[in-house]
């Protein structure tokens, strides 16, 4: 059995798309991911005197609360958990007010996992795994198990190798077949 550790934000949820929306809406800009933020950090981008404001978003203990899920994730996590022991490992010793609404949001949307295998920690080389996948390759640097980068607007220009470009590559990596959500009208 495959030990498999999954980082939260970016990888799992759409951090990204909260964090530059309100952004946008509090200092009334328009900034586009996929555009203005490729190689960038949101932080990195924004203005100097807008840092302490973007921090101060993700500080919110209720921005964690309601994350929207990134394509496919939920639907391969689930098959992997099947033949896998998942582990969602996420370093939220950066945002200590993040404990509760990531713990919440995980039970919510991850009931596959038991709550047991959620590790809120900050380096992630304590974390004994055969794989990581992770969006920031800052993570893989002491882990002794093998890093899977997870494509995002800011790592792009990262060269690392293997790279998931979404949940599809990473099912195809494991070699799962998962299940397409069903959407009714």
């Amino acid at each position: 059995m495959r030990r498999i550790a999954v980082d939260m934000d970016e990888v799992i949820t759409d951090a990204l798309s909260k964090h530059v929306r309100l952004y946008n809406e509090h200092f009334n800009k328009q900034v586009i991911i996929d555009e203005h933020l490729v190689g960038l950090s949101l932080r990195e981008f924004a203005e100097e005197h807008e840092r302490l404001k973007v921090r101060e978003f993700v500080d919110d203990e209720m921005f964690f609360a309601e994350m929207d899920v990134l394509p496919g994730a939920l639907e391969t996590l689930e098959a992997l958990s099947h033949e896998n022991e998942l582990f969602i490992t996420t370093a939220a010793m950066e945002v200590p007010y993040s404990f509760r609404a990531k713990y919440e949001w995980l039970l919510k949307h991850t009931p596959f996992i038991d709550p047991m295998n959620f590790v809120f920690c900050g380096d992630k080389s304590i974390v004994q795994a055969d794989y990581l996948i992770d969006d920031n390759v800052r993570h893989f640097k002491r882990f002794k198990g093998t890093g899977l980068l997870f494509d995002a607007p800011h790592n792009r220009y990262v060269d690392y190798n293997p790279r998931m470009i979404g949940w599809s590559d990473v099912a195809k990596f494991f070699g799962v077949s998962v299940k397409e959500k069903v959407v009714c009208s």
